[in-house]
């Protein structure tokens, strides 16, 4: 093991430097990475859902910067308009569209499908990144809570109506923005939506998060990863409109340590942009363009069994109205 992967280790250890600007900083130096802002995405067109603020808009403003064909995916069509102009200007890239869905919303996500479908002859990249953590239980138009509709059944949803013209664009790439808050969550399908009773908010967005990394697996293990792969990944801890408003307490007290969006964002961009690493795997959890352990406890790897896999999968598969094949 070289000093670099030896260092990188040590600072996975303790959660705190690793998910702040300081694991960032400290792993940008010790990898020489290529700078984002180097690749030349001409040709390939890229989704992102949830790119009109955060995370989602930082890396659709550097795909665009680098010439890629980018879908922003909003739910306020005045406000996915408004950072589409935005990013035209920022970029200089014309090629930057808009297209309005809530990712909670089944009817919103078909009708976005067939919109990216009809507007693209191929499809490089999807990147799932919509999604927000709220305090009191919504329940989307199906009756699902809010926060797995829109985080675990909407992408899937989006995945598998977009994934014939992913295919026939091979190579390309699935991603799905993920959070750090999965690691205290078992993953389970009777438990997954809480109650209005016992409702709290963080909680819930680490089961749907949870959930997530485990379906991205399991896409991975489905799909030729010849055409398709799939990969998650965390953010570290960035300042980002989100964590503003619901987390609060939190930005208050790590707010210097935390990462700006464009930092947050820089590993999605990297597994979209780069030909080398990010198409040699598949189904894997990434932080920092390295590839993480799914668990760190030992009550979530317990929880995270081929009996429960294959129930999530048909569960999803079933409030989706796909018809995926278990």
């Amino acid at each position: 093991m070289t000093a670099a992967r030896i260092l990188d280790a040590a600072l996975e250890v303790p959660i705190a430097p690793s998910f702040t600007r300081i694991g960032l900083e400290a792993r940008r130096r010790l990898f020489h990475w290529r700078d984002v802002g180097t690749y030349d995405l001409a040709g390939r067109v890229i989704v992102v859902t949830g790119a009109t603020s955060g995370l989602g808009q930082a890396g659709a403003e550097q795909f665009a910067r680098d010439g890629a064909t980018v879908v922003v995916v909003g739910r306020n069509a005045a406000k996915a308009g408004r950072v589409c102009a935005e990013l035209q200007e920022v970029s200089g890239n014309p090629d930057v569209s808009a297209v309005v869905a809530d990712m909670g919303d089944l009817d919103s996500v078909r009708s976005a499908a067939d919109e990216i479908l009809g507007g693209h002859d191929r499809l490089d990249v999807l990147v799932h990144n919509a999604g927000a953590l709220t305090n009191q239980r919504i329940e989307a138009p199906d009756g699902t809570e809010q926060t797995v509709a829109s985080q675990v059944i909407g992408p899937f949803l989006l995945t598998s109506l977009l994934l014939e013209r992913l295919e026939a664009s091979a190579r390309a790439r699935v991603i799905t923005m993920s959070s750090g808050g999965m690691y205290s969550a078992p993953l389970t399908v009777d438990g997954l939506q809480m109650d209005a009773a016992s409702y709290n908010g963080s909680k819930q967005y680490a089961l749907a998060k949870r959930a997530q990394v485990t379906l991205n697996e399991m896409w991975s293990e489905r799909v030729d990863r010849r055409s398709v792969v799939f990969h998650s990944m965390h953010p570290g801890w960035a300042d980002t409109p989100g964590v503003e408003a619901s987390l609060p307490t939190f930005r208050k007290i790590v707010g210097p340590l935390l990462r700006d969006p464009a930092g947050g964002a820089d590993t999605m961009v990297w597994l979209a942009a780069d030909d080398g690493e990010p198409l040699a795997s598949t189904g894997g959890f990434w932080l920092d363009r390295r590839m993480r352990d799914l668990h760190r406890l030992p009550s979530t790897r317990r929880s995270d069994t081929p009996e429960r896999r294959a129930e999530l999968w048909a569960w999803v598969s079933e409030r989706a109205g796909c018809g995926t094949s278990s």
